[in-house]
């Protein structure tokens, strides 16, 4: 497409896709070439969330004119791009944990207020959630049974056979999912609309004009609006004065478009947060095990790092799991026997991929 392989970038770092950059000429009114994105999933991976719209393309074409700051579209034959935005992200420019300047928060305020105006029914691409997990409107209760019942089924119980013996040794058996439902039941209904899901530092760009632009919509959904606020707090990880000005500022965009939006939100808030610091458990427990045969050598102090991060996750979900922190040798050695098993595994199955192995 762009008749120079020599100024193809990629593939980008990201964790669901491959990613590469292609510059191509600009259009008319544009004296410069144009940067676009083309992009795969990436072969084998594991998803830990529910992906609702057949294509983050479509739903995009449906969005424009109505969400500002997301990114242009074009065909180019068979491949279908999005524009590539100049610039950092506002985890480069701001870290976890930090404040973001006023002009960026209310962007992301903006933002809430322009999703709460697109409806169930109001949009023109396709959705691939199945019925056993898509809630009726506004049945926020059932909304987030639904997301509970997608992490035992798609998350926990689809990896067992990998998993098991790691999982029970951290105190996550299956009674983990009862005690979460009694923790975070009994929400108030609110009228449903989209949710991008993922808004976290690294999904927003921030150009050379301070302009914000909203980038990965691929888990994008619509459901409990009071939802995506939680998501929105548990990663980017606010300072508490930011954060509370961030769910007032919150409460009033979405009020504003659709009145009861934020309805019971003193009691539910904590509720949806307790649902993700459970439900981050089970997808970080199975990252930081797999990231182990990505390296090179697994010796005693890489072990220790890993167990470190995992006690970290379990202990921000004691209460919702109902569950113990195992002691940071427990961890470091239920890591090092998964580990060894899966190496033995490795082992054996290419022994018998050999002719005459054993």
């Amino acid at each position: 497409m762009s008749g120079d392989a020599g100024v193809v970038e990629g593939p980008l770092h990201g964790y669901h896709h491959e990613t590469y950059v292609v510059p191509l000429p600009g259009r008319p009114g544009e004296a410069e070439p144009v940067r676009w994105k083309c992009r795969e999933p990436r072969p084998g991976l594991l998803w830990f969330d529910r992906r609702c719209f057949a294509s983050e393309e479509e739903l995009l074409r449906a969005l424009q004119g109505r969400i500002e700051g997301i990114p242009d579209l074009i065909q180019a034959g068979s491949a279908g791009l999005q524009r590539f935005i100049e610039g950092e992200t506002l985890g480069a420019l701001y870290g976890s944990g930090g404040g973001i300047p006023s002009s960026l928060l209310g962007q992301i305020v903006s933002l809430f207020g322009q999703l709460a105006r697109v409806r169930p029914d109001s949009l023109a691409a396709e959705r691939t959630c199945t019925s056993v997990y898509r809630a009726a409107e506004g049945d926020s209760d059932g909304f987030l049974e639904r997301l509970i019942l997608f992490t035992e089924e798609e998350v926990y119980q689809r990896n067992m056979p990998d998993f098991k013996g790691l999982f029970y040794d951290l105190g996550l058996d299956e009674a983990s999912f009862g005690r979460l439902r009694e923790r975070v039941s009994g929400l108030t209904r609110r009228p449903f609309h989209l949710l991008h899901a993922d808004l976290h530092r690294e999904n927003f760009v921030v150009d050379g004009m301070g302009r914000l632009w909203t980038i990965d919509w691929e888990l994008a959904m619509f459901g409990d609006p009071l939802y995506d606020l939680a998501t929105h707090l548990y990663l980017m990880r606010y300072p508490r004065d930011q954060e509370d000005r961030m769910t007032g500022q919150w409460r009033k965009a979405v009020e504003s478009v659709v009145p009861g939006s934020s309805d019971g939100r003193e009691k539910d808030l904590p509720k949806l947060l307790a649902f993700k610091r459970a439900q981050s458990v089970f997808t970080d427990v199975i990252r930081t095990a797999l990231s182990l045969e990505e390296e090179r050598t697994v010796d005693a102090s890489l072990l220790a790092r890993a167990g470190d991060r995992i006690r970290q996750v379990l202990s921000a979900a004691t209460v919702p799991l109902g569950i113990k922190v195992p002691a940071a040798e427990s961890v470091t050695a239920a890591l090092g026997r998964w580990y060894e098993e899966r190496a033995e595994s490795a082992e054996v199955m290419a022994g018998a991929a050999v002719p005459g192995g054993a």
